[in-house]
């Protein structure tokens, strides 16, 4: 009983969350903020849908940058190193760049600044370079990094929801994933 009435209750909270269906959201931003691995909207913001045969096209027709947004498992970047300190390793579609945490729902200055930077440079500040964005099947962190991209200007968004499971379901290869250091 108290568990459907806790999932029937739409508001406000005082955290500047809000409780939606029983999925909790920034309500000033609309980025997904918690259990971001769950059933996954058909579209997202300022992104167009892809399925895995969709991948290699776009990154051989259109020179697409193969994006990694999958959450690093461990502690976290070094606040001074910048270096990823993993527990736990991570392998990805083959040509990709790691960028851990950036699809959290809320992000520190310090990683709102590593997503920025990092889009400038693997796109070499073209903001209409093909960009496709991905993690695992049912994860909400591909999600918000296609919004949190789309909202910096980027235009030529793909969204890949079935991320590496698809990939490897598809028969494609992964291979180790190395994530690109934060900057100290």
């Amino acid at each position: 009983m108290l568990l459907t009435l806790a999932l029937a209750f739409s508001g406000p909270h005082a955290d500047g969350t809000e409780l939606m269906q029983g999925i909790e959201f920034d309500s000033g931003t609309g980025y997904r903020i918690a259990r971001y691995r769950a059933a996954l909207p058909e579209d997202a913001p300022g992104a167009s849908r892809i399925f895995a045969p969709d991948v290699e096209a776009l990154v051989k027709d259109k020179k697409a940058i193969l994006l990694d947004v999958m959450a690093s498992d461990g502690a976290g970047s070094d606040p001074v190193t910048g270096q990823w300190r993993l527990s736990k390793t991570h392998d990805h579609i083959p040509g990709s760049t790691w960028l851990p945490d950036v699809g959290k729902g809320r992000l520190d200055a310090r990683l709102e600044a590593y997503f920025r930077s990092n889009l400038e440079r693997l796109t070499g500040g073209d903001r209409s370079r093909a960009i496709i964005i991905y993690c695992q099947s049912d994860c909400w962190m591909s999600w918000n990094a296609v919004k949190r991209a789309a909202a910096l200007g980027y235009t030529s968004l793909y969204w890949f929801p079935e991320g590496t499971d698809g990939w490897r379901d598809w028969d494609g290869r992964l291979v180790p994933a190395i994530p690109v250091r934060v900057v100290p």
